[in-house]
């Protein structure tokens, strides 16, 4: 007989009660939704009996879509996508915060030894360790290269702690930082001309792709998008590349990751340790940022507020807003948004070379 209800089984039914609680958090709670929508619906198709939708099912639709994860070609053109959408002026007018930015992929590293103390193989740690730069469309690339079978708690464990910014950070930030610190007002960045702005992109593909070749498709793309939008010439294709084909390569990516979470490679004693190792890899992210923080402070005789330093974690602009909101907090009068935008866009930098690394290390 062909009915789903003679072949469902009760991995299955769990699965779809997972996939509805998170499709519940995307739309009542905003957790983000763009890609939670479309990454919990396809873990419901992939887990409904005998229908065939997941992104192993040889011939199918979703099977085809999960080609463009494979193969490494959609997260490049997200983060083409992201760089159209990025202003990267704060950290040109204050190149020190890329320091905090780098900082903040302590996370990556600290997480992928842990995990190969724990016994995971080290493509499986490597892909873990990621999740610690906050960056989705990293995490899902450096998975489907490294350790495509634990691409689907990855990519679940990656944009929930996205989603969790305003929750996980906060504590740690405070846990780190003395009253004073926090309340630290910091100087007016700089006016940056357009000629920076247009050098910028031009300048960072050539110089990390010559240091880390691996990260050139993911920086390289992120860049291309950028130039798009500072030169000023191509405003259709820089509208074109945050918006539509933003909006479709994230449908695809997210419905074809989603549906590598089926029952049998998700229900395990293993799902359970990448999310909680993924938490971990957030955490020490946002405390490595803190810390350079904490540091840049000192030297710069209290010049530096270090909460900026927890933006340096990726999550854009989350993890920059989190910083204001945590230092108008403490000083109503502290605006520091601005500034935490220079560690939170070179995170995105600093990941995407972190992934590069990953993958010219790490055998596959």
């Amino acid at each position: 007989m062909d009915s789903g209800f003679v072949q469902v089984s009760a991995g299955q039914l769990l699965m779809l009660v997972v996939s509805c609680v998170l499709i519940y958090l995307a739309i009542c709670k905003g957790y983000e939704p763009l890609l939670l929508i479309p990454i919990a619906f396809g873990m419901l198709l992939a887990n409904l009996p005998g229908a065939g939708l997941s992104s192993y099912d040889e011939g199918g639709l979703i099977y085809y879509l999960y080609q463009g994860v494979k193969l490494g070609i959609y997260p490049p053109l997200i983060f083409m996508g992201i760089g159209a959408m990025t202003d990267f002026g704060p950290l040109i007018a204050n190149p020190k915060s890329f320091l905090m930015g780098a900082a903040a992929q302590l996370g990556i590293f600290l997480t992928f030894v842990g995990a190969l103390c724990l016994g995971f193989t080290a493509a499986e740690a490597g892909s873990i360790g990621i999740i610690g730069g906050a960056d989705g469309p990293t995490a899902i690339y450096v998975t489907s290269q490294l350790a495509p079978d634990l691409l689907g708690p990855i990519a679940v464990a990656a944009y929930s702690y996205m989603a969790l910014v305003p929750i996980i950070q906060p504590p740690i930030m405070k846990a780190l930082t003395t009253k004073k610190e926090r309340a630290v007002v910091m100087e007016q960045l700089r006016p940056v001309s357009k000629l920076e702005k247009v050098v910028f992109p031009i300048a960072v593909t050539i110089v990390v792709s010559y240091i880390v070749p691996s990260a050139a498709s993911l920086v390289g793309m992120l860049m291309l998008g950028n130039l798009f939008k500072e030169s000023g010439v191509v405003e259709r294709i820089s509208k074109t590349a945050q918006n539509e084909l933003t909006n479709i390569v994230t449908i695809c990516l997210g419905v074809s990751v989603g549906a590598t979470a089926t029952a049998e490679r998700f229900l395990n004693s293993q799902t359970l340790g990448i999310l909680v190792l993924g938490l971990l890899a957030f955490s020490f992210g946002t405390a490595g940022g803190v810390l350079l923080g904490k540091l840049m402070y000192v030297l710069t005789g209290g010049k530096v507020n270090p909460l900026i330093g927890s933006a340096g974690v990726s999550a854009v602009p989350m993890a920059a807003r989190v910083s204001q909101k945590v230092g108008q907090s403490e000083n109503p009068g502290n605006f520091l948004l601005m500034h935490a935008m220079g560690p939170n866009v070179s995170g995105v930098i600093g990941s995407a070379v972190a992934a590069g690394v990953l993958l010219s290390v790490i055998p596959h």
